[in-house]
């Protein structure tokens, strides 16, 4: 069986159902749970952990990357972002949303697409 989202070959009985799609985990779970750029009591969590030196504020191995990236063009879409670090978009769009709560990246809209820059 194929996963109706991504094509990629779901085992039987692994194949999850939501509205009426099978999907594989990676997209169920993806539907259930998508990342959110825009979230207000995230990016004040971030502050304030960081302010009060909560926790840690260790970036995964990606965040860098990303980061680094975006030194270098100044902005980016996310589907040539995606290719150049060779991850699904859906793990670069929570990786990005993190990385905004943390306001280390921004959104903007230019000629109608949408691209990814530093803070």
């Amino acid at each position: 069986m194929k996963c109706d989202k991504c094509n990629c070959s779901i085992e039987e009985g692994e194949e999850l159902e939501l509205y009426g799609q099978f999907l594989c985990e990676d997209c169920y779970m993806d539907a259930l749970s998508p990342a959110r750029t825009c979230d207000p009591w995230a990016v004040h969590s971030a502050k304030s952990f960081a302010e009060h030196k909560v926790g840690s504020f260790e970036l995964t191995k990606t965040q860098p990357e990303i980061l680094d990236i975006l030194k270098q063009t100044g902005e980016t879409a996310l589907d040539i972002l995606a290719q150049q670090l060779r991850i699904k978009r859906s793990d670069l769009e929570r990786e990005v949303a993190t990385l905004r709560h943390m306001e280390k990246v921004s959104g903007a809209l230019k000629n109608g697409k949408k691209l990814i820059r530093l803070w």
